[in-house]
């Protein structure tokens, strides 16, 4: 099989640690190792490192290079910028063609996310390849919600249609967006409906019939590429694909209007990191719930507190549920349920063209 890590994003609610040239899944938010170390350490036993791609962009390119050595270079491969993840895996499942079979089957998933129980992912994962090889078919992990979190997307599980290895495959029934706190709890409520993790499985012809069945010029934009790969015209025709293709996401482009989609409850930890509360809700915490890393600390009367400061003394005193985040050039300073707004703040810098805090 091959594997398609995307590593293009700039994981903007990571400010101000999260900058252009250091995005979140260069950042060893979990551990001693970056996100995308982390990831490809995941996976790599599924297959060898040469049917391993990484999509990212031109300024991430060489610094993902030195994250993972083990990587021939051309498999790093650089979108000419973002265009959501469409483009994305259009872009890989043309290289993957180029090099394999339409019937090679292709696993794609986000570089930048918190998976454990490894064991049970590569279980999970060769079901899903399995269920996507022998039904021609196109399978994602859904993720049981624990709570009612409105920063994810969902998805409905339909009737089970087939089970493989004690695990159930579900028809997928509907997407849904973010939703509000009470629609969360509804979500819950049900039982029906299941975090959507970013992760597909596919065969690289299946995807790419998908795309010739509901956005034909985009797909004539991937075979144009394809006619080109391996050639000294390949990033010229990448370049002039993406200029004209739609920025438009998978779930978008595919997933919601395919009729052969079906999805498989995960049996491992996922998180998808994607705030400073998040990134609180796995770290080691003191006696008084407080996450710190900081070069020394004096903590007095304060709890459930997010700290980064690792070169600076941080004292706390009547602090509670807050998110500081030191760098050598900018503090954040937020409530952690606050934390998705982070944003804002780096599309207020972008307005005032403070680009040297971007």
């Amino acid at each position: 099989m091959h594997i398609v890590l995307m590593a293009g994003g700039m994981g903007t609610r990571f400010w101000p640690r999260s900058r252009q040239n250091t995005p979140k899944q260069l950042l060893n938010l979990i551990n001693d190792k970056s996100m995308i170390r982390t990831t490809y350490e995941r996976v790599k036993d599924l297959t060898s490192d040469e049917k391993i791609l990484v999509i990212t962009n031109n300024d991430l390119k060489e610094a993902i290079h030195e994250h993972l050595p083990e990587l021939p270079a051309e498999n790093i491969i650089a979108e000419p910028f973002g265009k959501n993840t469409a483009p994305c895996i259009g872009l890989a499942a043309a290289i993957i063609r180029k090099h394999a079979s339409l019937d090679e089957p292709m696993v794609v998933l986000p570089a930048d996310h918190l998976i454990e129980e490894v064991e049970k992912f590569h279980e999970i994962i060769k079901v899903a390849v399995a269920h996507a090889e022998e039904a021609d078919s196109l399978v994602t992990i859904g993720i049981k919600p624990t709570y009612p979190e409105t920063g994810y997307g969902y998805i409905q599980r339909g009737e089970p249609v087939t089970t493989i290895q004690n695990r159930t495959i579900y028809k997928v029934k509907t997407f849904a967006e973010k939703p509000n706190l009470e629609t969360a709890q509804l979500f819950l409520k049900s039982g029906d409906f299941l975090w959507n993790s970013g992760i597909f499985i596919w065969k690289t012809g299946t995807i790419l019939k998908q795309f010739e069945e509901h956005h034909p010029e985009m797909a004539e934009g991937f075979d144009l590429i394809y006619q080109n790969v391996g050639t000294p015209k390949m990033e010229e025709m990448i370049l002039d694909v993406y200029m004209r293709i739609k920025s438009i996401s998978i779930d978008y482009a595919i997933m919601e209007v395919s009729r052969s989609v079906y999805i498989i409850e995960a049996e491992f930890t996922w998180n998808d990191i994607g705030s400073w509360e998040a990134a609180y809700s796995i770290s080691p915490k003191d006696e008084n719930a407080n996450a710190i890393t900081a070069k020394n600390r004096v903590v007095i009367d304060s709890k459930n507190n997010l700290i980064y400061s690792p070169n600076k003394l941080v004292a706390l005193i009547d602090v509670e549920n807050l998110a500081v985040v030191e760098t050598d050039d900018a503090i954040l300073i937020c409530r952690k349920d606050s934390s998705q707004r982070v944003k804002e703040v780096v599309d207020h810098l972008k307005r005032k063209k403070l680009n040297d805090f971007l």
